[in-house]
């Protein structure tokens, strides 16, 4: 693996860098949210590791614009922060996993290995259409009627999951997991919230409903009824 650290504290980006060498691995540190964007935006990596509590920039802020930027590299976020709403806050931004601090590099280097095992995007599926809705994977734009849509980071790969399943059913248990990559249920309306706010810009404005819910079970996509 090739991995960018992002870390302010040096003694645990050195015990990270350490462990990944170790492995045969490669790893770049830098110090400050800006060095990372820099990095991640003109170099290619397999993973980021990204410190939440950054100075002069939170590390939730630059990962919202490096998924603003389009760059789809897995990141996973390190904090000191443990309650339910600053990991939810960490996804939410856009990062694909959270791991509290103090942790154990085994850990770590597991969740590490997950998030570069995911299957990369096939040719053939980087346009996905369902009626009038456009979903264009490499630039992660959307559009429905020819009419641009503003999706968040989560919203965006809440429709693109739906959307490579068409007509079947997506529960909130496999959105968990595939979006937020829990692996539980944090017990919190955190899908029902966001599945309203994608409804709210793909379905809302116009005359067809395309995301709909089957009552207890999940949802699917669909342009029938």
């Amino acid at each position: 693996m090739k991995v960018l650290i992002v870390e302010d504290d040096f003694d645990t980006a050195d015990f990270i860098k350490r462990g990944l060498e170790q492995n045969g691995d490669t790893a770049h540190h830098v110090g400050t949210a800006q060095q990372g964007m820099v990095l991640a935006t003109s170099e290619e990596f397999d993973v980021i590791i990204f410190d939440r509590l950054l100075p002069k920039m939170d590390g939730i802020d630059a990962v919202r614009i490096l998924r603003g930027s389009n760059v789809v590299t897995p990141i996973i976020m390190l904090t000191a922060l443990s309650e339910t709403a600053d990991r939810v806050s960490g996804l939410d931004a856009g990062a694909d996993d959270y791991l509290v601090k103090p942790f154990d590099f085994s850990e770590l280097y597991a969740r590490l290995k997950a998030l570069t095992r995911r299957t990369p995007l096939k040719q053939e599926a980087l346009l996905l259409n369902i009626a009038d809705l456009r979903l264009e994977r490499t630039a992660r734009r959307v559009s429905r009627g020819g009419q641009a849509l503003d999706l968040n980071p989560k919203e965006y790969q809440i429709l693109e999951y739906l959307m490579l399943n068409p007509g079947q059913l997506v529960t909130k248990t496999m959105l968990l997991e595939k979006v937020w990559g829990f692996n539980f249920d944090p017990k919190t309306s955190l899908v029902q919230t966001h599945v309203s706010r994608l409804r709210n810009k793909v379905d809302k404005p116009f005359d067809t409903e395309l995301i709909k819910t089957i009552r207890g079970c999940g949802y699917i996509i669909s342009d029938h009824d």
